[in-house]
């Protein structure tokens, strides 16, 4: 985006959906800085800021399991992973298996691609 130069975006935070219209209004530094409206809570600025300069998503899947009463089990990261990353992450989990039994929140691979973001369960998987 060049300054003054505007865009508008649906905030996805919460329910309510506001369009926001965001404005490039200098740069400081490598930071771009941006002004928002149309958001009718503060979530709304630091969504369309963050989205702008780092824009990250939790990421969810399925990892395989070997020896459980389930072939799978749901999982996703702990934290926020850069969304540029998301699918270099689902290139190595494709290529996890863990053994059962799984529980709710261990975690089945740390630290995926040096983001500080561990990938956890979300369902339990018993042994066969």
């Amino acid at each position: 985006m060049e300054i003054n130069e505007k865009k508008t975006m649906t905030c996805i935070i919460c329910p309510m959906g506001c369009q926001l219209e965001v404005t490039r209004i200098q740069e400081t530094g490598e930071i771009p800085v941006y002004s928002v409206t149309g958001n009718t809570c503060p979530r709304g600025e630091a969504y369309a800021q963050k989205e702008l300069t780092n824009p990250t998503r939790t990421l969810t899947c399925t990892i395989a399991v070997s020896g459980g009463d389930r072939r799978l089990v749901a999982a996703k990261s702990k934290i926020e992973v850069p969304r540029d990353l998301q699918l270099a992450c689902m290139q190595v989990i494709r290529r996890i298996s863990v053994k059962a039994p799984v529980k709710t929140g261990d975690v089945l691979y740390e630290d995926i691609l040096n983001t500080g973001a561990d990938i956890v369960a979300c369902d339990d998987v018993e042994s066969k």
